[in-house]
């Protein structure tokens, strides 16, 4: 039987907007296929062999929790999940955990924190919020979520937004981009959380790790009529 691991970090200070409700999502969808799945929660502090995952989920949090996050990060952390990355764990990373993934988060005052640095990009935070409800188009359909940052993130040499607004700000609110997408690794503003009621991202997620774990990415189809109904409600609230 095919099985994926999946490892969520920091479920601890990064479950924002119930962002664990990803993580019940994948598990879900691979069980209604009759496939394998373990979770594994990593806290603060705790050990785990990043190179054992398949998938890694990192939610978000506030400013307030991503440095709380540092003394972990330089303790070896932050190097586990570089070579994860380049290695093709698929991670999802919202919000606060896209961030994370950066250079570095350069607050409005000007006061620069050093992050992960495991995809070129970096995050200048804005006295003015971006919120509400908002849609981007991606290779794998239209997406919908809901965003809450004061970040403006903007993307290196190599990493490719995740997708193209249509409606709502996305990484800064002026260049049209949502998300970043590197390897296997997918970041999004979009909390909600983002996966219930966006099955083809869910999927593709899921693919990307079978393709790696197993050499093969097929998936048995679902049903999905409750998801498809809260993707085209949300859709059509954000487009009018």
């Amino acid at each position: 039987m095919r099985e994926l691991r999946i490892f969520h970090l920091y479920p601890d200070v990064l479950n924002l907007y119930g962002d664990r409700g990803n993580v019940l999502c994948l598990k879900r969808r691979l069980e209604w296929r009759g496939l394998g799945c373990s979770v594994t929660e990593v806290p603060m502090g705790e050990r785990a062999r990043l190179s054992e995952a398949d998938i890694c989920f990192i939610g978000g949090g506030q400013d307030f929790e991503q440095g709380l996050l540092m003394e972990d990060l330089r303790g070896g952390r932050a190097q586990e999940i570089k070579s994860a990355v380049e290695d093709g764990v698929t991670f999802l990373c919202v919000c606060g955990g896209y961030q994370l993934m950066g250079h570095y988060y350069e607050t409005a005052a000007g006061e620069r924190c050093p992050f992960i640095g495991a995809l070129d990009l970096a995050t200048v935070g804005d006295a003015e919020r971006m919120i509400g409800n908002f849609a981007f188009e991606t290779a794998f359909g239209t997406v919908v979520g809901f965003e809450n940052h004061s970040g403006r993130t903007r993307l290196g040499g190599g990493v490719e937004p995740l997708g193209r607004v249509l409606r709502g700000s996305g990484n800064n609110g002026e260049d049209g981009t949502e998300g970043a997408r590197y390897r296997n690794v997918f970041c999004t503003y979009s909390h909600g959380p983002v996966l219930p009621k966006n099955p083809a991202f869910a999927d593709a997620l899921l693919a990307s790790a079978l393709e790696r774990r197993c050499g093969d990415a097929s998936l048995a189809p679902l049903g999905d009529l409750a998801e498809r109904e809260a993707h085209e409600s949300v859709l059509k609230k954000v487009l009018g």
